[in-house]
């Protein structure tokens, strides 16, 4: 199925305010694949991996460092010491 269905179905997803709304609460990603799959939309688990992958390959450096500082900060937090 690949990148074409998970793109088909957050365009989808934008066209209707319940899906949205499902959408903008946090999902496991089973429950994310279900959600598609009684959409319609035939996603699997790789897909939404190479989404991502696809989604840092268009960030900039700068985007990506300023990300990392940020989690890194998390991290530190949880961290005693």
């Amino acid at each position: 199925m690949g990148l074409p269905q998970l793109d088909a179905f957050l365009r989808h997803a934008r066209q209707s305010p319940a899906l949205k709304a499902q959408l903008a609460e946090p999902l496991d990603l089973p429950d994310f694949l279900q959600l598609a799959r009684l959409e319609g939309f035939e996603i699997e688990e790789a897909d939404v991996l190479q989404a991502r992958e696809r989604d840092e390959a268009q960030r900039s450096a700068a985007e990506l460092q300023q990300r990392a500082g940020a989690e890194a900060r998390r991290l530190r937090s949880f961290i005693h010491g």
